[in-house]
């Protein structure tokens, strides 16, 4: 069996996207494999057909700059996508077995404050999509978004999570493919581990869009939450680190002014003040 390298699994999964009309290569009709072919992809970048079976096996884990670089090109891969590819292939130390799992990092009060006098939905989110904190309105906007929850399992497993994402496959491909990008090459932590194997148990299409190791920095700047009260609202995203956090992320909704969407979210903020 083939060893599991982070590298290794990427540039499999990443061939197999690639059509061979993209590169200029004749579809044909008796193709047996998705995607491109192992030779045709060292063929675009360059590089012998050995070289490239070692990497994909996982027998060669730290090819250069420069290989890197022509195999983003041969995938046709983005930005993000190739600088993930990047981090993958430079030498790291490994996770000793029975490590601890990092330590649970606390939201600063100064960030609870904010988040109390903020009239827009905010929360705080870690590496791994736990709710740490979130204001009144946030759970009023979304009331599975709660403090011990996480964003992703909620959005995979709960129904009434979903149902407030009228664009549900476009926002869980996205924030699948977020998270990837936030992980990089620490895949042996953990507690992303348990996250992976528990979503992975859980949803299909979770299993469905991991395997795809589609890498997606910053997330979607725009995005519709669908309210059984006051409706559609058309949201825009904004997230800030926070300063002397290893990975704290303030997310916050808010709507153009003068548009239907912000008279809704100023009525549902009415409706959370006027809630016990």
């Amino acid at each position: 069996m083939e060893p599991r390298t982070p590298l290794a699994d990427f540039l499999r999964a990443r061939r197999e996207l690639v059509r061979p009309e993209d590169v200029g290569l004749p579809a044909g009709s008796r193709r047996r494999v998705r995607g491109l072919r192992r030779e045709e992809v060292a063929l675009l970048a360059g590089i012998s057909n050995e070289y490239y079976l070692r990497l994909e096996q996982g027998r060669d884990q730290h090819p250069s700059e420069q290989v890197v670089e022509a195999l983003a090109r041969a995938l046709q891969l983005d930005a993000a996508a190739a600088a993930h590819a990047l981090e993958l292939s430079r030498a790291r130390p490994r996770r000793r077995a029975g490590s601890p799992p990092r330590r649970p990092e606390r939201v600063p009060d100064g960030v609870r404050t904010l988040l109390d006098q903020v009239g827009v939905p905010a929360f705080v989110l870690d590496r791994y999509r736990d709710v740490l904190a979130a204001n009144r309105l946030a759970t009023a906007l979304e009331p599975t978004l709660l403090v011990g929850s996480n964003r992703l399992v909620s959005l995979f497993t709960d129904p009434e999570a979903r149902s407030y994402h009228p664009d549900w496959e476009q926002d869980a491909a996205g924030v699948v493919a977020q998270l990837r990008a936030d992980v990089g090459a620490d895949e042996d932590d953990p507690r992303f581990q348990a996250l992976v194997g528990e979503l992975s148990v859980k949803s299909e299409e979770f299993r469905r869009l991991w395997a795809r190791h589609d890498v997606k920095a910053g997330g979607s700047p725009t995005g519709v939450v669908r309210h059984p009260v006051v409706g559609d609202l058309v949201l825009h995203r904004e997230k800030f680190a926070v300063v002397g956090a290893a990975s704290l992320t303030v997310v916050v909704h808010h709507a153009e002014p003068g548009t239907p969407s912000a008279d809704g979210l100023a009525r549902l903020a009415s409706l959370a003040r006027s809630a016990p």
